[in-house]
């Protein structure tokens, strides 16, 4: 039975980070949705933004599978993880998260090439700016969330404000 979607339930990152040691831009969301973590990989719900905003920002199809997801992050260079490794939370309600526990972004970073990293929206961005940005050096960009609960940011506004994860 499952439970119902006000259940707060503590949650488990099980998504390993996307990089490479060649990754120079690292981008950060909160933790998992249930969608994501239903489908195995980051920004699954098919209504979040994040891959159509990618793809518009580097002029590519929107990629459909994990491969093609993997294949656009490696080519332009960009790492994909969460600032949290556990915590509870309501759903996907990111303002709802409590007992935070963050991942080791600074263990990440040292293995790559990274010099920026952007948060997609305002709970990633305060988890990280909380719990990991002194230990890895580099202050992150918040950038809006591409959730579909933030109907407040149109499509055209997302694009422009992620265009400074091409800029290098």
């Amino acid at each position: 039975m499952k439970s119902p979607k006000s259940a707060r339930e503590t949650v488990l990152h099980e998504l390993p980070p996307v990089w490479s040691p060649e990754s120079r831009t690292l981008v950060l969301g909160s933790i998992p949705s249930p969608k994501s973590r239903e489908t195995g990989f980051y920004y699954g719900h098919p209504q979040n933004r994040f891959w159509r905003t990618l793809a518009r920002v580097f002029g590519a199809p929107v990629p459909e599978t994990v491969p093609e997801k993997r294949a656009m992050l490696r080519r332009h260079r960009i790492a994909l993880w969460d600032v949290l490794a556990s915590c509870t939370i309501v759903g996907a309600g990111d303002a709802s998260i409590e007992d935070a526990v963050p991942n080791d972004i600074a263990g990440l970073v040292a293995k790559t090439k990274v010099t920026r990293i952007f948060c997609t929206g305002a709970t990633a961005h305060r988890l990280y700016a909380k719990h990991c940005a002194k230990a890895v050096g580099i202050e992150a960009v918040r950038l809006p969330s591409t959730s579909p609960a933030n109907c407040a940011v149109s499509d055209e506004a997302l694009v422009e404000a992620y265009r400074a994860i091409a800029e290098e």
